[in-house]
């Protein structure tokens, strides 16, 4: 008789636990995960579906690519696309010239904005971290303050100014837009990641004798380095996906990136949508490769600081 009640009383026990908080958090548990998993598949199917559309559509012919219904797959596979891009075995049709030379645009122009960039955020950004002088937050408010700012809303100021000092169509000209646009950016990156750095790695130094330019060079910025390559990656990555402000800036193939000349491309109806789409592909692979191989440095540089 006392089994029976003391099963009872745990049958009870049992019943009011799966009732309560901790019953329904644990029911709850399958549900959330279920809806996480449907969340990443919907976000991964609109970010990566265009592009895989794009891939597909390169690697088929043109028939292929106006069939009906459409093929989710290339049918029938072929490379003819690429090799024309590339001018591999005689084809070309002058796309093969300019996409190399516009690549070539992109990774100049991309390439001089980070190494100008960062160059000048280590130092303004080591200055707002580290050093004391009259209206240091005043004036580092007013850099971030300008991340609130529509890039567009320069777009006619920065062409007139560039136009008054005949640098319309230069590469200078595109450069210094991008670094006017990427530097709040990497100081705010970098000023984070200095926050991170002991102090009494530069103490040491001073003791030793080091002037602050030395320890600057000889010991922050190795230290620093991961905050260093992250503000220098997406600085890249950010000049490599500018498309207005090179339209308006540049007027001809000798300094267009490759954005401006995909663009151009789509508007003449001469050039195939297979071939339009190996263009995309090409120009969209440089920034991918870099963010993925890249992708733990990015990740180390932004978000340093935000854990102490």
């Amino acid at each position: 008789m006392a089994s029976v009640q003391s099963a009872g009383r745990t049958a009870r026990a049992v019943t009011q636990v799966a009732a309560g908080p901790a019953g329904r958090a644990v029911s709850g548990r399958p549900a959330r995960a279920l809806g996480r998993i449907a969340a990443i598949v919907v976000i991964l199917l609109w970010s990566l579906f265009p592009i895989y559309w794009a891939l597909n559509t390169s690697l088929t012919t043109l028939p292929g690519a106006d069939a009906t219904p459409a093929h989710y797959f290339p049918a029938p596979l072929v490379s003819a696309s690429y090799r024309e891009v590339f001018g591999i075995g005689g084809a070309g049709n002058g796309i093969a010239g300019q996409l190399g030379r516009s690549l070539l645009n992109s990774v100049i122009e991309s390439g001089a904005a980070m190494i100008i960039t960062v160059v000048i955020a280590i130092g303004a950004a080591y200055a707002f971290a580290r050093l004391q002088f009259r209206f240091k937050r005043t004036i580092f408010v007013s850099v971030l303050a300008t991340l609130l700012l529509p890039a567009y809303a320069t777009l006619i100021p920065l062409y007139r100014i560039m136009a008054s000092l005949s640098l319309v169509n230069t590469y200078l000209a595109v450069v210094l837009v991008y670094v006017s646009g990427f530097l709040p950016l990497a100081i705010w990156i970098l000023y984070n990641y200095f926050n991170t750095i002991p102090r009494e790695l530069e103490e040491a130094a001073f003791v030793d004798g080091a002037s602050p330019l030395r320890t600057l060079l000889q010991v922050v910025i190795p230290v620093a380095m991961p905050g260093i390559a992250a503000a220098a990656i997406i600085a890249f990555l950010m000049g490599w996906a500018q498309f207005l402000f090179p339209l308006i800036l540049t007027t001809d193939l000798a300094t267009q990136p490759v954005t401006v000349i995909v663009a151009a491309l789509d508007q003449q109806r001469i050039v195939p949508l297979t071939l339009l789409m190996a263009c995309g592909v090409i120009a969209a692979a440089v920034p991918g490769v870099l963010a993925l191989v890249l992708n733990r440095y990015i990740i180390q540089g932004v978000t340093a600081g935000s854990i102490k």
